[in-house]
């Protein structure tokens, strides 16, 4: 399998030159970022010197949609409804021993000093420290023993405590739940993971269902875990490194501010605390690091948001073909559906629907399905040709938005959706869109060009 491991996916990578390697040294704080975004969703980064450290930094596994896709052996047409079916009919883990666990080839559990430790960057000029922002936090139900898995924003506080962003979902629920008994939970940080196991922790599902599972699914094997040294939490064996820790029930400590996913910072406020406990990482561990709204941020959160969103617009339009929420709206605020119109006002059920589906949608684009979602020329051709605001355009206002786009009032502003799909009595001719015979059959290299 070519994604089995954050190595194995690397390797594939460079096989097709999609891996550039820096070897001179780099300065955490800043120049790491500043290089690995000029190659944002052109080619990953490795690392190789970092100032200060003896472990590579490797950026941007995953800054690009077809990318995802092959790493999920698919195409990014048919990414979502693959995705889908795997968060549908999630597949028990495969549990190892230690000593098969390539992630505990070393364990420190004495003496843990993170930013000694590991080479954690800091990414843009007003952020507050240091930040993890591709570790993924797993925590443990004590009632049901599913583990929920999800990607938090992690500031360094101390030299074993960590900041953590718990927005109002699964991981901030549990821990509620245990900071009402007056009790830790327990939990685990998990860097240098798989592209699929990525993926999947951030799929939308109920809560209960374990994403670690839905990655067993998606990988079509089960996921080898193994259990933690100092907290009962599973991690995937193959991964790079692991932070172990608990959340601290009724302490909080300034976080941020950070440069979030609109390209703006996020303020400073006082967040949950997580206590380090243990520290664990393969030999020559590589530490993976997201560049905060880069193209591996946008695609991670955007393609299980695109699934949901298709689920979601499939119970009131079945005929809906495609959805794509698009880079340029942060892969949360632009949505784009195409449809097979078989009926008047299903392009407006559409937009309502995207509305109900997430609070951070602003904007709805709906196409027939001869336009080609994914490229945005195509989609500004259908708004500019298919579309008149007198009749096609729907705005609702005072709505709840995203707390994180400025243009709102503290998280309330207005909605828009475009209908430019092709009126159903419209004459044939009208809408004809012209092609030249032969064109798909041409091959440039026969006439010398």
């Amino acid at each position: 399998m070519i994604a089995d491991s954050l190595r194995s996916w690397l390797d594939y990578l460079k096989q097709s030159d999609r891996v550039a390697t820096v070897e001179r040294t780099v300065s955490p704080k800043f120049e790491l970022a500043a290089v690995a975004k000029h190659l944002d969703g052109k080619k990953a980064v490795t690392f190789k010197r970092v100032e200060g450290y003896d472990m590579p930094v490797v950026v941007g596994i995953v800054a690009n949609r077809k990318w995802i896709a092959e790493a999920c052996q698919t195409d990014e047409y048919e990414l979502i409804h693959k995705f889908t079916n795997a968060a549908a009919n999630p597949l028990p883990c495969r549990h190892v021993e230690g000593h098969e666990a390539p992630v505990k080839e070393h364990v420190i559990t004495q003496s843990i000093d993170l930013l000694k430790a590991l080479p954690i960057p800091v990414h843009h000029e007003h952020d507050s420290g240091s930040y993890i922002t591709a570790g993924l936090l797993i925590v443990r139900d004590p009632k049901t023993r599913k583990q929920n898995v999800a990607i938090h924003r992690l500031q360094v506080s101390g030299p074993d405590k960590l900041g953590v962003l718990l927005l109002p979902r699964h991981t901030n629920h549990l821990f509620k739940q245990a900071e009402a008994q007056g009790e830790a939970l327990e939990c685990a940080i998990v860097i240098g993971a798989d592209p699929i196991t990525m993926l999947t922790s951030q799929a939308s599902t109920p809560f209960g269902v374990d994403e670690l599972e839905i990655s067993s699914a998606l990988r079509g094997s089960p996921l080898p875990l193994v259990r933690c040294e100092t907290v009962d939490v599973d991690v995937p064996a193959n991964a790079e490194i692991v932070i172990e820790g608990r959340i601290l029930p009724n302490v909080r400590a300034p976080e941020g501010p950070f440069g979030e996913f609109p390209k703006y910072y996020g303020p400073q406020s006082d967040k949950e605390v997580i206590q380090v406990s243990a520290i664990t990482h393969r030999n020559e561990a590589m530490f993976h690091t997201i560049i905060p709204a880069g193209y591996e941020h946008l695609w991670l959160g955007g393609i299980p948001r695109e699934a949901s969103l298709y689920e979601t617009i499939r119970q009131t339009v079945p005929t809906v073909k495609g959805v794509h929420m698009t880079p340029g709206g942060t892969c949360r605020y632009h949505a784009v559906v195409s449809i097979r119109k078989t009926q008047d006002g299903q392009g407006k059920n559409v937009v309502f629907a995207a509305f109900a589906n997430s609070f951070d949608i602003k904007h709805v684009v709906v196409v027939d399905e001869d336009v080609d979602i994914f490229n945005p020329e195509e989609v500004e051709w259908a708004i500019a040709t298919r579309f008149q605001a007198e009749g096609d355009l729907v705005l609702v206002h005072g709505t709840q938005g995203s707390k994180l786009d400025p243009s709102t009032h503290d998280g309330v502003g207005s909605k828009m959706g475009l209908d430019c799909t092709v009126p159903l009595d419209s004459e044939g001719f009208r809408y004809k869109r012209i092609r030249i015979p032969g064109y798909e059959d041409v091959s440039l290299e026969d006439y010398g060009l």
